[in-house]
């Protein structure tokens, strides 16, 4: 993370061009040049890192979801041949029966 560059000089001199005492002019922009500093903002290289972070957690959940689904649908295939054979035995079971 950076901070802000902030001019204090510049910014003295429009708050005292504006009526303000020179006093609570350089305690304003003293003040101001702080809170700058302590603001964290995110540098392009930062939101890129950020972003390889992401896309990297997004193609392991993909990942994670192909197996799953892929678990499922073999899963679905057994019960399906399972059903099948389950519906010829009882069918057979009944041809044999009435014959």
């Amino acid at each position: 993370m950076t901070a802000i560059a902030f001019n204090t000089l510049q910014f003295t001199r429009r708050l005292t061009q504006a009526g303000a005492s020179q006093q609570l002019a350089e305690a304003t922009a003293e003040a101001f040049k702080d809170a700058c500093g302590e603001a964290e903002l995110a540098t392009k290289r930062d939101i890129e890192r950020l972003e390889a972070k992401i896309e990297a957690k997004i193609d392991r959940l993909e990942s994670r979801m192909d197996v799953g689904l892929a678990e499922t649908k073999n899963e679905m295939i057994k019960w399906g041949v399972g059903l099948a054979v389950a519906q010829i035995a009882l069918l057979l079971g009944i041809l044999i029966k009435l014959t």
